[in-house]
């Protein structure tokens, strides 16, 4: 597994937000909490842009993740853009949340749209992954 890529103090975030990275995505990959569903899918859609894997596999619920986990984020493709469409409950005080989204991607010259609706739950103080529908 290579090491994510570093982002320069003050860079916006990946995710799109508008926020610096440190404020917004940077403390939910370096370990703090995620307050809402949708703030741990901003930070899964940073982990993918920055290549930590190791943030998808601790986020994603262990009941719904597979056993043989091997996340391999291709160095070659860029998430070039992320937009929330739809958020169902998934804030502070919810068990459940669930967040619609599009996410553009790059390719060499090739370009596509990763369409997902995401479940989200919370356990023990903490929002996990469980899975997607893609669109």
């Amino acid at each position: 597994m290579t090491a994510p890529r570093a982002l320069a103090a003050g860079a916006p975030c990946p995710c799109g937000s508008g926020d610096a990275f440190e404020a917004c995505c940077g403390p939910v990959l370096h370990g703090e909490p995620a307050a809402t569903a949708q703030a741990l899918m901003r930070s899964r859609y940073t982990a993918f842009a920055l290549g930590d894997a190791a943030h998808l596999a601790a986020s994603w619920h262990p009941g719904t993740r597979p056993g043989d986990l091997d996340i391999d984020i291709d160095p070659g493709l860029q998430w070039t853009g992320l937009k929330i469409i739809d958020v169902v409950d998934g804030a502070e005080g919810d068990k459940r949340g669930v967040v619609e989204f599009q996410a553009r991607w790059r390719q060499g010259r090739e370009t596509g749209e990763l369409h997902e609706r995401s479940r989200f739950v919370r356990q023990s103080g903490l929002w996990w992954y469980l899975d997607g529908a893609v669109r």
